[in-house]
């Protein structure tokens, strides 16, 4: 990018031309820009994250002693779970270990009183509750008559990261009852919000996604009601989530305790006396993968949409794809990185090079446009007319070298956001680095990154123009040779992947500059 902030860019050449017929201190229009940015900031955030409302019921009971009620194991070729009656717990994920040297797997839910609860509340009879004692079946399912002779068989199945709760209630107690199904899930204490990732309860509601981060819920409860939906908590790479099939539901999202709560229950169903009635909730604990989750669409209707991909979504997904794709043929994400650099550059060369040969023509430009500068200081009309026209007799934009870099902004951000949540970089090693998800322990990479932008600088501003520089040309030469070290302090802490990524298009923007200047040669 430095290439395009240097002084004899494009946009500087217009700053200066633009200064010179005001006379305003830089630093003023910097601060005005800022301000103008931090009000539109605002405005979007409140657009964006309206207010939800606010639920003061009373804390749930959490801490039931279950310790009579047996408890096995439910699995799929993906998760091994725990079942204690209503609850799922320690969600092994068998496709995923805790680091790249541990044989131990990711284990969601697997804090003491973390659990999902697939509950029924009754009316006019009793229902199952967290202490009940199921019957175990040979076929795997669980069955529990209360003493109005209402019987519930419970089926528990599984595909994937998907587990399926099946309730099928006959009633055979002499009159009519109403059964209202109900999810809670339980975690603890202690999350914390992952930098640039939206961690914390998520629920599907009147088909939008809300994110409630964990010191939101810390501060206040929330309550939302919807016809169908699904809730859950999402960590940076995980997430678990409840859905109900059946329709007018009320999802409730707290703090209790010290822990986080949050839950979904239906509009009771009715049943007649000698009917039965079928009750499924579908629970995903899994990955945020998007295909996954893109798979499991058909039986969560909206999760599909749960990762957060921020601003730049049709540039951040698109990549991923394609990164997961050339990864895919050379097995290691750092090589992926860099051919996905590579073939990002190559889009980019028709605008580079002319990018390049408007900053040429801007720097033979500079001693007229000084000379002008000084012939028409005092008559600012007759002044831009002069300078439209130098513009016009060499072919050139004061802006045309900036659009490279324009380009790159939300490319940089896009892959930041898409580094981050790719459950596929997670422990994705290169070189001495064994996770490109999370900073260089090292600090290796950003500091080699730092020099090749300012070899980048360097070779740009090395031929130096005979003319002398104006104040704001010269004020902003200086802040330029800050920027090597300023990024590489900044991008100390940013992902590896990202700085890899940076670190590549600056040696591909040095050797692309030196083949254009031989060309134009």
């Amino acid at each position: 990018m430095v290439q395009y902030m240097d002084k004899n860019s494009g946009f500087n050449m217009w700053n200066a031309n633009k200064n010179a017929t005001q006379k305003k201190s830089p630093m003023s229009g910097f601060l005005w820009w800022m301000f103008l940015f931090i009000i539109a900031w605002w405005a979007i955030g409140a657009i964006m994250n309206p207010q939800k409302a606010v639920d003061n019921s009373a804390d749930v009971v959490i801490s039931e002693d279950i310790s009579d009620v047996p408890t096995h194991t439910i699995k799929s070729d993906k998760i091994n779970a725990t079942v204690q009656g209503l609850r799922i717990s320690n969600v092994e994920l068998m496709d995923f270990a805790k680091n790249p040297d541990s044989l131990e797997k990711v284990v969601l839910l697997g804090a003491d009183d973390n659990f999902i609860e697939t509950g029924l509340l009754a009316t006019g009879t009793t229902a199952p509750l967290a202490t009940t004692i199921w019957e175990k079946q040979v076929d795997g399912s669980m069955i529990w008559s209360n003493p109005d002779n209402v019987k519930f068989v419970r089926n528990i199945s599984t595909d994937g990261y998907l587990i399926t709760v099946t309730d099928v209630i006959q009633n055979n107690s002499g009159k009519d009852i109403a059964i209202a199904p109900y999810v809670r899930m339980i975690k603890n204490n202690g999350m914390k919000s992952a930098s640039g990732v939206s961690t914390g309860a998520i629920s599907y509601v009147n088909t939008d996604i809300e994110e409630l981060n964990w010191e939101q819920i810390d501060k206040k409860s929330y309550a939302y009601s919807t016809q169908t939906g699904f809730t859950g908590f999402a960590d940076q790479y995980w997430e678990s989530v409840a859905s109900i099939n059946t329709p007018d539901q009320t999802i409730r999202v707290k703090k209790s305790g010290d822990n986080y709560v949050t839950d979904t229950a239906a509009a009771a169903v009715q049943i007649p006396n000698g009917t039965e009635k079928k009750l499924i909730t579908n629970i995903f604990v899994g990955p945020r993968d998007q295909t996954v989750l893109n798979s499991i669409e058909t039986k969560i209707s909206g999760i599909a949409d749960t990762i957060n991909y921020g601003w730049f979504w049709f540039l951040a997904r698109p990549m991923l794809w394609v990164l997961n794709g050339i990864n895919h043929v050379v097995m290691n994400y750092g090589v992926a990185i860099i051919i996905m650099t590579i073939l990002l550059r190559l889009m980019m060369w028709p605008l580079t090079r002319k990018s390049y040969t408007s900053m040429a023509a801007m720097q033979k430009m500079q001693p007229e446009m000084q000379r002008i500068q000084k012939l028409y200081a005092n008559d600012k009309m007759r002044l831009q007319m002069e300078m439209m026209k130098l513009y016009q007799t060499h072919k050139t934009s004061p802006m045309s070298g900036c659009l490279p870099m324009l380009i790159q902004i939300p490319i940089f951000f896009a892959l930041y956001k898409a580094l981050l949540v790719s459950v596929q970089m997670r422990n994705a090693h290169f070189l001495w680095i064994s996770d490109l998800s999370v900073m260089d322990p090292y600090f290796i990479l950003p500091i080699f990154m730092g020099l090749t932008m300012w070899l980048q600088q360097y070779l740009q501003s090395a031929k130096k123009s005979s003319a002398p520089a104006n104040d704001v040309v010269a004020q902003t030469q200086k802040m330029m040779n800050w920027m090597p070290l300023l990024f590489t302090i900044m991008f100390a802490w940013m992902p590896a992947g990202l700085v890899l990524y940076w670190t590549v298009s600056n040696i591909f923007g040095i050797i692309q500059m030196q083949l254009i200047k031989k060309q134009s040669k």
